[in-house]
């Protein structure tokens, strides 16, 4: 069979270059309902049943039975039994890749979010390229509670970014604007702002409307219906995070005044009855003493049904064996605010290791944070902390790869390639990099 290529050819010049180039670049990933039921019934399944649920599907779709799911756990000597196995040739192209692969990405690690590059032994180029998003949107909650502080959170971000245009939504039930919202709007340079809100608002900051345009990613928090909807245009757009309700974990070694811890505890707890308040310490008295200060300042606060409730629902007073364990159990918890309310806060510091915000020593209330302290107050929650990071410069930014082999380069790095693409049967991409090796 004679096969042949036949790509597109298109002009810029052509009245139809932009519908052509479009329909090239188009490609369906809307999944269809039974495969979006069939994926949920499988995590509910996993979630439920563990283990078993694995093993049943494995079987299933892998046709691959076993008694356990250990027994389908590769281990380590399997893995270096694998190595010792295949040809020399190609464990060593492992390694020659493995090494230059870590030498960029260490050097990726140093150079933070600025474009930086470097010239190998042979004269290559190898580095990245960090440019800014086109366009972005942020969502700014409205409603019960109106956040000019988030406006600032979210847009500044993006303009120090060099972000093209920032579009920015935010509700106004019964056309009732505030003020303040507004004015962080002109401070922060928002770019364009509109006032919807809701699942509707994500929509047509994802998908674009006659009038909105659309983004490449979406920011800022919203109730359950903005939540839902950002997780459903994930794809189409890049998103910031999918934010659950705000916490608070404070480490206290008895130090700090009681009645300030329990203003800090006080100040999550007043946003929502879902929002956690905890404290772990070592001093049982000094439990008792913070519970007294919650007794007694609690009739003082405006919004005391919703803190009462939220500290009776999800919060936590934790008498600990040291502060140690105090940390140990700051990291299973992976808070959204992590104060070290503590005389000594740098002593227990290094301890932690999961946490959107740290908020290091007495004077340091979370408060601050959330509003002029200066980091960003947009942070993981839910435990996400373990793998996720604040709001910052960054969200706003994508990165390039850059490469320039040079000839002596491609004599070096042309034999691992091909090593390696002819032993994943790859024969295109082994005779490519061959082509350009020097003729013995």
């Amino acid at each position: 069979m004679n096969l042949v290529a036949t790509p597109a050819r298109l002009s810029t010049a052509s009245s139809q270059f932009e519908s052509e180039f479009q329909a090239r670049l188009h490609w369906a990933a809307d999944a269809d309902a039974a495969i979006e039921q069939s994926v949920a019934d499988i995590l509910i399944d996993v979630q439920t049943r563990g283990d078993a649920a694995v093993l049943e599907y494995t079987g299933r779709f892998d046709a691959l039975h076993a008694t356990s799911v250990q027994a389908l756990e590769l281990t380590q000597m399997e893995l270096k039994a694998a190595f010792d196995a295949i040809p020399a040739s190609q464990r060593d192209a492992l390694q020659a890749a493995a090494r230059r692969v870590r030498s960029y990405h260490e050097a990726q690690r140093k150079a933070g979010g600025q474009t930086w590059s470097y010239r190998d032994e042979y004269g290559s180029l190898l580095g990245q390229k960090v440019t800014p998003l086109d366009r972005v949107g942020i969502y700014v909650p409205g409603g019960k509670a109106t956040y000019p502080s988030s406006v600032l959170m979210n847009a500044i971000p993006a303009h120090v970014a060099a972000v093209g245009e920032i579009i920015m939504v935010v509700p106004t039930p019964r056309g009732e604007k505030n003020a303040m919202v507004l004015a962080a709007a002109y401070v922060a340079g928002v770019t364009r702002a509109f006032t919807i809100g809701g699942a509707q608002a994500v929509a047509a900051l994802a998908y674009g409307t006659a009038t909105i345009p659309a983004v490449d990613k979406i920011t800022g928090p919203g109730n359950a219906y903005v939540a839902s909807a950002k997780r459903r245009v994930f794809g189409k757009v890049g998103i910031d995070m999918i934010a659950g309700p705000s916490e608070i974990l404070v480490l206290a070694d008895g130090s700090t005044p009681p009645d300030w811890v329990a203003m800090d505890l006080f100040s999550q707890a007043e946003h929502d009855e879902l929002a956690q308040s905890i404290l772990l310490s070592p001093d049982a008295a000094y439990l008792d003493q913070v519970q007294a200060s919650i007794d007694r300042l609690l009739p003082t606060m405006p919004r005391a049904a919703i803190i009462a409730k939220s500290l009776t629902d999800r919060g936590a007073l934790i008498l600990t064996r040291s502060m140690e364990e105090a940390c140990a159990i700051s990291n299973r918890i992976a808070p959204e605010h992590l104060e070290i309310s503590s005389n000594d806060p740098h002593r227990w510091e290094p301890l932690l290791k999961h946490a959107g915000a740290i908020f290091l020593g007495a004077f340091t209330s979370e408060s601050l944070g959330d509003y002029c302290a200066g980091p960003n107050h947009v942070l993981p929650t839910s435990g996400t902390a373990r793998f996720s990071s604040p709001l910052g410069v960054y969200d706003f930014q994508k990165r390039s790869s850059l490469i320039e082999v040079s000839e002596a380069g491609a004599q070096v790095l042309g034999p691992i390639a091909a090593t390696l693409a002819y032993g994943e049967g790859l024969h295109a991409h082994a005779q490519a990099a061959e082509m350009r090796l020097r003729k013995a």
